[in-house]
């Protein structure tokens, strides 16, 4: 299925269109990691139960395993299937070739973060990359998100315990989010109140605070990268603050990991894995409604 020019523009539109109602009813919809196709299945079929929108997203590795036009074309089947408000977002798009690559594919989220691929890049080089980006998606109307600075961990589960007070010197700013964001324009602002990328044997602090005062000072939407490992609360005070997006990976990686290992220790003698596959893709639609449930997005999709 391929889509139109005119698609995909609509798709935008109704992108922003649900970022706005997130914002004023107060709700954050999920953005969930796609490794493969039953990961995607398994966010479809909790978007389906309960009735939310959600956004299905790949960084660059993932881009190269899958190839972006399947990917755009396997979410648009799935999204007719189940019929689900669904969107896909481009996560730390490491340069601004591959951020058009997604808009060209039809992307209705683009975030842009060359401090991927440079972790030394400075602001300006940022806001120059980033402004590229935001110029180019006027082409669809994607939505652009991009941040100032590095933001650290790896989407994995790690067995070491991190630096809370490493951590809080990459803290957000609202004086330096309302600059970011008045030099490029983005949609969406990435904020860092101690989330961080992965989960680990510690759990996360979101400074909420922090977050007020960051909400008070830019009209753009927010997002929280890092979101699995957190306490539920968090989320929930964090809907309340102002927060529109939220990014859980290893939260559903485990438990995929974790069950598939399971079942195959259990069917030893099955070879057609497929078969056993449906045990997995719903202990990670498990994962994926639970997030929902905390980010008060359940109820809130609109379909055409």
């Amino acid at each position: 299925m391929s889509l139109s020019l005119r698609q995909i523009r609509q798709n935008c539109e109704d992108a922003r269109a649900l970022m706005q109602r997130a914002r004023e009813e107060k709700f954050a919809v999920g953005a969930f990691n796609l490794d493969n196709q039953e990961t995607l299945i398994a966010v479809c079929r909790a978007a389906k139960s309960l009735n939310a929108p959600v956004l299905v997203e790949l960084s660059a590795g993932e881009v190269k395993a899958m190839g972006i036009d399947n990917v755009r074309d396997m979410v648009d089947n799935y999204k007719e299937e189940y019929g689900v408000e669904i969107y896909v977002n481009l996560d730390h798009s490491p340069s601004v070739q591959d951020a058009i690559e997604g808009i060209e594919a039809g992307f209705e989220f683009i975030h842009i973060d060359v401090s991927q691929a440079n972790h030394d890049a400075t602001e300006e080089e940022i806001i120059e990359a980033t402004k590229q980006v935001v110029n180019y998606a006027k082409f669809t109307g994607a939505l652009v998100e991009s941040e100032p600075h590095y933001f650290g961990g790896s989407s994995n589960v790690h067995t070491e315990a991190f630096d809370f007070n490493e951590i809080k010197k990459t803290f957000s700013t609202p004086d330096g989010a309302k600059s970011f964001v008045d030099a490029t324009g983005i949609d969406t602002f990435a904020a860092a109140i101690g989330n961080l990328h992965g989960s680990y044997p510690v759990p996360k602090e979101l400074d909420i605070k922090l977050l007020q005062q960051v909400r008070d000072a830019i009209e753009c939407n927010i997002s929280l990268h890092g979101g699995s490992g957190t306490p539920g609360h968090y989320f929930q005070e964090a809907v309340k603050v102002g927060v529109q997006k939220i990014n859980i990976n290893s939260d559903m990686r485990k438990m995929y990991r974790d069950t598939l290992e399971r079942v195959l220790a259990e069917n030893k003698t099955e070879y057609a894995v497929v078969k056993l596959m449906d045990e997995v893709i719903t202990a990670v639609q498990s994962v994926v409604e639970a997030k929902i449930g905390l980010f008060n997005s359940a109820g809130k999709a609109k379909t055409r």
